[in-house]
């Protein structure tokens, strides 16, 4: 991968992280809002899912708008306009405790992503056309950078958050701007895109065609499911973990964990995740995009299954050998499902830039597709995660997780018919 290639990912990571870092930051913020606002109301599970939700429901609905733009002006030049968006949002998140303002903070934050996903997506597309092996390492690391930054700045908020209060948002406001001079000073246009900007492009009208592309339409809910069930816990697990819920004193994982204890862990589940994510965007001309996929969800159900173990197995000083190994297998269950689980979105992103192959002058609206299906996933992993924890606690966002992953399964037989290779698994993938 040449530099601009290596700056686009690096600005992905720190623009990720500064995202983030806002969301978890801002779950913190308004566990304890009324102590840094006292006319503020107490705020429960099912308003932070409202927020969450409020932010992709932005992302879903500017992504497409942003990624034809991308297509006729250029995906370096929109990709600059992400880091401004956001930088405004926190800034205004630190001056404010009122939740009107804050959910119009959470609709910038949105567009901060709905301007940058789809050109960052378009701009890898175009810089890797006809070489199979660079897209699949672009695609693992583009999603390594997504994830890697967004849990970084899910691993930092609480600490920081715990040393600042609400001046961590104007800090975040400088990350932001980090990011903005790793685009403009480290990303060249690639090569090909003054061509692909001249070429006939989509407009809103014919969006909803590319939408009725085969690959489109079978991959949409598999990868609206995998992302309904990471924005359940995005949104949920955070302000779940800190604090104790005497409604379900027979759940483990409701007991109350300090920044520390939540930090450890969420370090871990990077690590788990991340490595899962390169080791299979290395694997593209190996597997089948739909093989990581599928081996993705069923990891990911195992998961929840084991995430139920976990929960109600007591671990302390008064547990038996018994309940201690059966602690250690869960746990490893949910490593292992998690590092499965991770294949999937490259896969995904991998199956999207296939498509964008005989869509030369629309790359930028057929990538932004990531973005509306992860937004349409994100509001309703969010929104269910909010129901789910306020009905059974972690047990609750167990069975929401194992029930969205199954509705992934559906679609992903006849996907697979669709995607075929010319000359054995080592061959690009195409779909018909």
């Amino acid at each position: 991968m040449d530099r601009s290639l290596w700056s686009v990912l690096f600005g992905t990571f720190t623009l990720r992280f500064s995202t983030g870092l806002t969301g978890a930051m801002l779950t913190t913020y308004l566990a304890k809002l009324p102590a840094y606002h006292p006319e503020a109301p107490p705020i429960d599970a099912l308003t932070v899912g409202v927020f969450a939700a409020t932010f992709y429901l932005a992302e879903l609905v500017l992504s497409p708008f942003f990624g034809i733009l991308s297509d006729r002006l250029g995906h370096h030049r929109v990709m600059l306009w992400g880091p401004l968006f956001g930088a405004v949002a926190v800034v205004m998140t630190a001056l404010t405790g009122n939740l009107v303002v804050l959910g119009a903070t959470r609709l910038l934050e949105g567009s901060s992503t709905a301007a940058s996903i789809p050109s960052i997506l378009g701009y890898i597309a175009i810089a890797t056309a006809g070489n199979e092996a660079l897209r699949g390492r672009a695609a693992s690391r583009f999603e390594a950078a997504t994830l890697a930054g967004l849990g970084m700045g899910f691993i930092i908020a609480p600490k920081l958050f715990e040393a600042l209060g609400p001046t961590a948002f104007l800090l975040n406001a400088v990350f932001y701007g980090g990011s903005f001079a790793i685009y403009f000073f480290g990303v060249k246009d690639p090569s090909g895109e003054k061509e692909a900007v001249t070429r006939e492009h989509t407009s809103l009208k014919r969006y909803a065609e590319l939408v009725q592309h085969s690959g489109v339409r079978l991959l949409a809910p598999t990868w609206i499911a995998v992302n309904g069930a990471i924005g359940l816990w995005f949104s949920q697990s955070l302000f779940q973990f800190q604090r104790a819920d005497p409604r379900f004193p027979d759940q483990w994982l409701l007991q109350g964990f300090s920044a520390n204890q939540i930090t450890i862990g969420a370090l871990a589940i990077a690590v788990i995740f991340g490595a899962g994510i390169f080791w299979w965007g290395n694997r593209f001309e190996r597997y089948r995009r739909t093989t990581i996929i599928l081996l993705g969800v069923l990891g990911g159900i195992a998961l929840a299954a084991a995430g139920m173990v976990v929960n109600h197995t007591a671990f302390g000083a008064g547990t038996s050998v018994v309940q201690a190994g059966l602690v250690v297998a869960a746990v490893l269950v949910v490593a292992g499902g998690l590092f499965v689980l991770a294949g999937a979105t490259p896969a995904a992103v991998g199956l999207l830039a296939d498509v964008s192959e005989q869509f030369p002058g629309d790359r930028g609206a057929i990538m932004g597709l990531y973005s509306v299906f992860l937004g349409i996933g994100q509001i309703g992993g969010a929104l269910l995660g909010g129901i789910a924890a306020e009905w059974r606690g972690m047990d609750g966002l167990m069975l929401g997780t194992g029930a969205i992953l199954a509705l992934a399964l559906l679609p992903l037989r006849q996907l697979r018919r669709t995607e075929h290779y010319d000359a054995g698994p080592g061959a690009p993938a195409s779909l018909d």
